[in-house]
C-alpha cells in the first residue's frame, strides 16, 4: 500500500483538477481524499498526476524500419502487399521483430503510455509474436489481427470466415487495412464475428483524398460511409472527410482515432480535430507506424496541439486533446476490452506524475513535459 500525496490529480473522465491525496493497494484507488494517508507516503510536491496514456493506434511491427522510405508516398510505404513496410516484415527474422518491438514498448512505457492498439500483421503468427514480446513489459497491447485470405477483388469467403474465427480465439480484435483492399462481404463478416464475440473490428478511412475520390468512384460511397455502413467500431485516422461525413460519425456507434504526426508525415492533410470537438464527436489518438514516428504521445500531444492552432487559425483546447491520449476510450464500448481506467476509486491505479512547470495542468503536459519530466509511472503491473 502506498499514498501519493500533494500532488494536482485530473480526476474522472473529464479530468477535472483536484487537490487530493491517492491511496493505492493491490493495484488499486481504495482512497481518494485530501488527508487520506496510508501506507509508505509519496510525497510528490504539486506534481500534476494525469491517467496513463492509451495509443489509439499504431504498427508496432515496423519499428525494425525506423525512418527508412522517407520522402515515399502512402502507397509506397505502407500498402499491402509490396509496401516497404510489408516487404521488411516479410524478410525479417522473429527474433529481429521481437527485439525491435520490445524496445518500442520500452519507449512507450517510460513516456507514460500503458494501453496501445496494435494493428497486427503476419496472421496467427505475427498476432503471437507480439504476445510473446510484451510477456514482460508493464503494458497492455490490444492486438487486431488480419489475414492474408482478406484481400482481393474475388477472396474465398469460406476462408475469410475460417481466418476471422482463428484470429479472435488469440486476439482482440481484427483490423484489415483498408477499403482499398478488401470487399465489403469480407468487411461485413469481420465486423459480424467480432460483434458476436465482443470483440474490436477497426478499419483505416479517408486517410488521403485520393482513397476517398477512387470510393465515390467506383461505389459512390465514401470510405467512411463504407465502414460505417458495415458497423466497424472503430475508424482510424478520418483526414480527409467528405459530402457528411462527420455527421454520419457524430451520430454513429464508431469511434475515431486520429493519427496527425503520421498524417504530416505522409502528406495526406490535417485531422480535423477542431471540427470533429464542435460536432462532440470525442477521437482518441495515435502514432502510428514506428517506421514513421516515434510512439511517444508526448510527442503526438505537442505536436496536434500547434499544428491545429496554425491550421485552424485558433486555439486547440488542451484539456479535450489531453482527453484524447487519456480518458476518451471511457465514452466508446471498446473500453469493455481495453479496460481502460481514469483516476477514480475502485478503478486501476493506472497514472503518471509529472513534474509542474506550469499553472495550467493540461497545457503542463502537453506543451512543457518531456519524458525526463515523468517522475512516477503507476500502472497495476509496476510502480517505476
Amino acid at each position: 500500500m502506498f499514498t501519493i500525496s500533494n500532488g494536482v490529480i485530473l480526476k474522472g473522465q473529464n479530468l477535472v483538477p483536484s487537490k487530493e491525496n491517492i491511496v493505492v493497494e493491490d493495484g488499486k484507488i481504495i482512497e481518494m481524499a485530501k488527508d487520506a494517508k496510508e501506507g509508505k507516503i509519496i510525497d510528490v510536491d504539486g506534481a500534476v498526476v494525469c491517467p496513463s496514456f492509451i495509443n489509439g493506434h499504431m504498427h508496432i511491427g515496423d519499428s525494425i524500419i525506423k525512418d527508412e522510405g522517407y520522402g515515399l508516398s502512402l502507397s509506397e510505404m505502407v500498402k499491402p502487399p509490396d509496401g516497404v513496410k510489408h516487404k521488411a516484415l516479410a524478410n525479417a527474422s522473429d527474433e529481429e521483430l521481437i527485439e525491435a518491438m520490445k524496445s518500442s514498448m520500452w519507449d512507450m512505457v517510460l513516456s507514460g503510455t500503458t494501453h496501445f492498439i496494435d494493428y497486427r500483421e503476419g496472421g496467427l503468427h505475427g498476432i503471437k509474436l507480439l504476445k510473446e514480446a510484451s510477456e514482460d513489459i508493464p503494458i497492455n497491447p490490444i492486438i487486431l489481427g488480419r489475414d492474408d485470405s482478406f484481400y482481393g477483388d474475388d477472396p474465398d469467403l469460406n476462408q475469410v470466415k475460417k481466418a476471422i474465427r482463428k484470429i479472435l480465439k488469440i486476439a482482440d480484435g481484427i483490423a484489415p487495412s483498408g477499403f482499398g483492399e478488401i470487399t465489403e462481404d469480407v468487411a461485413k463478416l469481420i465486423s459480424d464475428e467480432c460483434s458476436k464475440q465482443g470483440k474490436i473490428s477497426s478499419i483505416h478511412v479517408a486517410e488521403s483524398e485520393s482513397n476517398q475520390i477512387e470510393s465515390l468512384e467506383k461505389f459512390a460511397k465514401t470510405e467512411i460511409e463504407k465502414a460505417i455502413s458495415n458497423d466497424f467500431d472503430q475508424l482510424v485516422h478520418v483526414t480527409n472527410p467528405k459530402n457528411n461525413d462527420l455527421d454520419l460519425l457524430k451520430n454513429s456507434k464508431s469511434n475515431v482515432v486520429v493519427c496527425p504526426r503520421a498524417n504530416a508525415t505522409l502528406n495526406v492533410g490535417v485531422s480535423k480535430l477542431n471540427e470533429m470537438l464542435n460536432m462532440g464527436i470525442k477521437p482518441m489518438l495515435g502514432t502510428d507506424n514506428v517506421m514513421l514516428n516515434s510512439p511517444n504521445m508526448l510527442r503526438e500531444l505537442e505536436f496536434s496541439l500547434k499544428l491545429m492552432s496554425v491550421y485552424y487559425k485558433s486555439y486547440l483546447d488542451p484539456k479535450e486533446l489531453l482527453k484524447m491520449a487519456t480518458t476518451n476510450v471511457c465514452a466508446h464500448k471498446i473500453n469493455d476490452i481495453i479496460q481502460k481506467s481514469c483516476i477514480m476509486e475502485d478503478n486501476f491505479a493506472e497514472f503518471i506524475v509529472y513534474k509542474s512547470f506550469s499553472k495550467n495542468p493540461y497545457l503542463n503536459i502537453c506543451n512543457r513535459c518531456e519524458t525526463k519530466n515523468i517522475l512516477y509511472i503507476i500502472n497495476k503491473k509496476c510502480i517505476v
